[in-house]
């Protein structure tokens, strides 16, 4: 009898941590929002796999509230019929009305943000934590534009012209930095009245100094970039290695989101999965966006060329110092400058095709702004110690 009477104990609802019972709330809230939510996505879909596939998705967040509202029913805390909030109505009146990709940044946000919650949450099942981190990496492969072909050579397009601009980008802006950083200083020197030889110096060291910095910065960055790819390769082998058929489960998925039919989708993606290092590759770029061969470039060729772009832009306005004397080499440099940053600007137009008179001029204005502000405060620093 007492036996029993202790069982009892254990199992009061009344024992439930209220803060438990508010969490386990919430998560159920958000489990019926995002079933909600795929359902008027599969309305809004007018491709009928994309439609089915957000169908099963909302099945899926059916089942994880399921999951809460069992644990909240154990509590003795019911949470009655399903509801879904303000925000989850709002986004499905505008999943319905304008389609599913209207939403989908923000569903695939919540994905993300519910993969790392649960994962935080001890009492979460750890299919919970998988599902939401699976619904995120699918909703990022998402292509509503059509069909296979048209969607990947999109992407594909999309790809080729990121990459071209921003390999542009780096090399305008770190000659640019260069260019302006230099300019300023040499300026800055000449103002408080040095001779040509200290200037000389001093902008030689300069663009040593920041040459170095801007690629050993280059290189930190590429190298992480590098170790955080491999990192992510490594935990999508162990998945691989671990449990196949839900990465076979995955990348048909991904297959289905860009145009294929199911039956497809589910035979190409057991013939890839059966062979492990071409699964690993495709697992790779289709799931995670990472080219296994490059991995983000060379570290040493990004340090490399940051060097050489800055150090181009940072000679510029240090040359005349070597050539010429007093103002005619203050104006020589200034003179060089100025056509080099006029040349920047022009090459700025190739990524948001402005005028190049615009952009050339404004370039001009903004460098030649800083370096005559420099060169004020050195002559004003100059004649306080002359003094």
């Amino acid at each position: 009898m007492e036996s029993g009477d202790e069982d009892s104990d254990d199992a009061d609802p009344s024992n439930v941590d209220l803060d438990d019972v508010e969490r386990w709330r919430a998560n159920w809230q958000d489990e019926v929002d995002g079933a909600a939510l795929y359902r008027a996505m599969a309305e809004g879909e007018s491709n009928p796999e994309l439609a089915e596939l957000y169908e099963n998705l909302a099945k899926t967040e059916g089942e994880h509230a399921d999951f809460w509202a069992a644990k909240l029913d154990e509590a003795g805390k019911p949470v009655g019929l399903p509801a879904p909030s303000r925000r989850a109505r709002t986004l499905s009146w505008l999943a319905r009305r304008f389609g599913a990709n209207v939403v989908l940044p923000a569903v695939r946000g919540s994905e993300i943000g519910g993969g790392v919650e649960y994962h935080l949450q001890p009492d979460a099942d750890p299919s919970l934590a998988e599902d939401e981190r699976s619904h995120a990496r699918l909703l990022a492969n998402l292509d509503t534009s059509g069909g296979v072909e048209g969607g990947t050579l999109a992407r594909l397009e999309g790809r080729h012209r990121a990459t071209s601009g921003n390999a542009l980008r780096a090399a305008v802006l770190g000659a640019n930095d260069g260019l302006v950083s230099n300019l300023s200083l040499v300026m800055g020197v000449a103002g408080a009245a040095l001779s040509a030889n200290s200037i000389l110096i001093t902008g030689l060291a300069g663009l040593l100094a920041g040459a170095g910095s801007m690629a050993m910065g280059e290189w930190l960055s590429v190298t992480s970039s590098r170790e955080l790819y491999q990192r992510q390769i490594s935990v999508e082998a162990d998945e691989l290695a671990e449990v196949p058929e839900e990465e076979e489960a995955e990348l048909a998925l991904i297959y289905r989101a860009k145009g294929l039919s199911k039956e497809q989708a589910d035979e190409l993606a057991a013939q890839i999965i059966a062979d492990r290092e071409t699964a690993l590759d495709t697992l790779a770029r289709e799931e995670l966006g990472i080219d296994p061969e490059g991995l983000g470039g060379s570290a040493w060729e990004a340090a490399g060329s940051s060097f050489v772009l800055f150090a181009l832009g940072a000679i510029v306005p240090v040359a005349p110092f070597a050539l010429f004397t007093g103002l005619t080499a203050v104006g020589a440099s200034l003179l060089a400058s100025a056509v080099a940053l006029f040349a920047i600007g022009a090459g700025i137009t190739l990524l948001t095709g402005r005028s190049i008179w615009y952009s050339g001029g404004r370039q001009v204005l903004i460098g030649l702004a800083a370096a005559l502000l420099t060169f004020g405060v050195g002559r004003l620093i100059g004649v306080t110690i002359a003094g």
